[in-house]
């Protein structure tokens, strides 16, 4: 298990990793990868059980270790910087995002034969419904003792399959899986609130709770709350009947002051100058840009 330290000087790299990744391709998605980089930096440092060296692309099958999915997939930038980071792929690749016959393309897919990228990802509200299945495929071959875990966006919740997905879990008592809802607060369009309201902390969590899920909440942003709620959901929460859903607290562009808070920066790429701006608050580290 990493030390808190550790896991903040790995997030703030990845951080620089989205915005250099994203200026540098002229396009993505830079907001929703800063506010979600925490907790996936937590997930694969500290609380998900997988192998030290993965295996390759499709050899994986993904027995004897735990599995994660990227439902919204848009935030690929934060996903490949952690890949590579852990060591799934060279850090060098990442400088290929978004171009043309890379493997690291705006949406994830795992035609290119990336490791650690099992199924497409992007069209909103699949992945908990693929969470589900690996997660049943776990308990079927005896493998229940690792875990599934999907991340979602707030906004991705809008999704109707997600909610029929939700009710499957709880009649089935799948309780392998841990969901993890991106709970910043703005999509697209505009604030998630004014796009379709469904309600934050309180309201969200009784929603869940109503689909018979176990809720937790934590600060996304708080490396250590961060990793033991994490680790909570793992260890903890297993062996209860209930699938587990972690509603995560955070600010879409967290760690720029001008991406902070807002969806204007949702899908959109910094300029020269704006890069300049951004990476000056994101101080460099001894593990070294790409």
């Amino acid at each position: 298990m990493a030390e808190i330290k550790q896991l903040e000087t790995l997030a703030a790299q990845v951080r620089r990793d989205i915005v250099r990744m994203v200026s540098g391709a002229a396009s993505g998605h830079p907001g929703g990868s800063l506010g979600a980089t925490d907790t996936l930096v937590a997930l694969y440092f500290d609380t998900m059980r997988i192998p030290q060296t993965p295996a390759a692309g499709t050899e994986n099958t993904g027995i004897g270790e735990d599995l994660f999915f990227l439902s919204n997939g848009h935030i690929s930038p934060v996903w490949y910087s952690v890949l590579a980071r852990k060591g799934y792929f060279p850090v060098s690749e990442l400088s290929g995002f978004r171009k043309l016959g890379t493997r690291v393309q705006g949406h994830p897919t795992p035609a290119k034969g990336l490791p650690g990228v099992r199924v497409a990802s992007g069209s909103l509200g699949q992945g908990l419904s693929v969470a589900l299945g690996a997660a049943l495929a776990k308990r079927l071959s005896g493998d229940a003792e690792h875990r599934v875990f999907v991340m979602m966006g707030d906004g991705e919740l809008e999704e109707g399959q997600i909610w029929e997905a939700a009710m499957f879990a709880a009649a089935r008592g799948i309780d392998n899986v841990v969901g993890i809802v991106d709970m910043n607060g703005q999509q697209i369009d505009g604030t998630c609130d004014t796009v379709l309201g469904m309600g934050c902390g309180a309201q969200l969590r009784a929603k869940w709770e109503a689909f018979g899920w176990t809720v937790l909440e934590m600060d996304g942003h708080d490396m250590r709350q961060v990793v033991e709620t994490l680790r909570y959901a793992r260890n903890e929460a297993y062996g209860h009947g209930k699938p587990v859903v972690i509603l995560a607290r955070t600010v879409m562009g967290c760690g720029v002051d001008f991406m902070a808070g807002t969806n204007e920066w949702h899908g959109k790429a910094p300029d020269a100058a704006q890069t300049e701006r951004a990476l000056a608050q994101l101080p460099a580290t001894e593990l070294g840009d790409y």
